[in-house]
């Protein structure tokens, strides 16, 4: 029993497979190998040599980007009389990079100065007694700092006096229509350089069909103008779902993308700018709605040191550069063809298992696929 046992393990040891070329003759067969034989051509033709470029070797892209604003809004809100705003009054920050906020609303709380007044009953509470103001404190959502009084905020209600810039801002009443709707036609210029630093490839997309006449007069728009950097805010709005009137109300977030998906192989004027914009405001959220931010114009007035505080809602445009460079090189080539070989043998493993296991003649075919070659001593 274990002379035979260590012969069967021996014999297994020394055994060798050698491919036995058998030739079919059967057209379900034959038309599923070639149907086979055929998907993985069209795939690795089509998909990736033509599609994904396989051949190439892809560049990383670096990027910079400058961006400028034009356009005037006149606006007449009481207690600042009227005023016009101009790029310098609108845009943040004033120098413009990949990330601004250009203001579409505002509330204005002009003429404020350090002094002791009462707190907004929604930021402090109410009050009936000097104990329910504690001296030295500030609430969470409070404008500054309690003197221990409590005071009439008005004939029937009364609040914590505090140490602040009186008077107090008054945040619950956003103007509608929104302050700044011309907003809508500004216009915002884009200025993108982009480079391939392993090919040596520089572009801006200033490209070849854009003049200095060009930019006096075109405006960017995705059919009849695609290369145009001069794009209309209301425009960009539009594009990216969301309506101009109401994300300026509150303000709003607004993705614009510039893509550079370059085949280096070409000449350097094939590689063009993709613009595209997108919304990036949760719609359905019910919390924390809009964008907005504070800021504070500080001025002297009879030696007093006074300001007036604007709480300004805004869209918030985020500039993202995109892209890759593809350019030809022997290694992925090499390795997409081989790739490609090995993939064909799937063809062979599919047809061998409907040879062998699932057709009626599978016996027959078993018989001749495989033959045991035994030496005789």
């Amino acid at each position: 029993m274990s002379q035979n046992l260590m012969k069967k393990i021996m014999l297994l040891f020394f055994e060798y497979d050698t491919p036995r070329m058998v030739l079919v003759r059967d057209k379900k067969v034959g038309f599923t190998f070639r149907l086979i034989q055929l998907c993985v051509l069209i795939y690795v033709v089509g998909w990736v040599f033509i599609y994904e470029r396989g051949y190439q070797t892809v560049d990383g892209i670096v990027s910079s980007v400058s961006v400028k604003l034009k356009g005037i809004a006149f606006t007449n809100v009481s207690g600042m009389g009227p005023q016009i705003w101009d790029a310098a009054g609108y845009v943040f920050p004033a120098q413009g990079d990949n990330s601004f906020v250009v203001m579409t609303n505002f509330i204005a709380t002009p003429d404020q100065k350090l002094n002791n007044c009462a707190e907004l009953p929604d930021a402090a509470g109410h009050c009936s007694s000097d104990s329910d103001c504690r001296q030295g404190e500030f609430t969470k959502r409070g404008q500054g700092v309690m003197t221990g009084k409590c005071i009439n905020f008005s004939n029937t209600i009364k609040t914590c006096e505090i140490f602040s810039w009186c008077p107090v801002e008054i945040d619950y009443i956003i103007p509608k229509p929104p302050l700044l709707r011309a907003a809508v036609n500004f216009t915002l210029f884009i200025k993108n350089s982009i480079a391939f630093p392993r090919s040596h490839v520089f572009r801006r997309n200033l490209v070849e069909t854009i003049t200095s006449n060009t930019l006096k007069s075109c405006i960017y728009h995705k059919t009849k103008a695609p290369l145009c950097p001069v794009f209309r805010l209301g425009y960009i709005v539009n594009e990216s779902g969301q309506q101009f009137d109401k994300i300026a109300y509150k303000g709003g977030t607004v993705g614009i993308r510039i893509n550079w998906d370059c085949d280096l192989d070409w000449p350097v004027r094939f590689c063009i700018p993709v613009y595209t914009f997108h919304a990036l405001d949760d719609a359905k959220s019910n919390i924390s709605q809009g964008f907005n931010f504070r800021f504070a114009k500080y001025y002297i007035e009879n030696g007093i040191r006074k300001r007036t505080l604007y709480k300004v809602f805004g869209i918030r445009f985020d500039i993202m550069i995109t892209g890759k460079g593809g350019q030809f090189d022997i290694i992925p080539t090499m390795t997409m063809i081989g790739s490609g070989v090995g993939i064909f043998g799937v063809a062979t493993v599919i047809c061998d298992l409907l040879l062998l296991h699932i057709l009626p003649k599978r016996k027959y075919y078993k018989k001749k696929k495989f033959k045991n070659a035994v030496k005789k001593e």
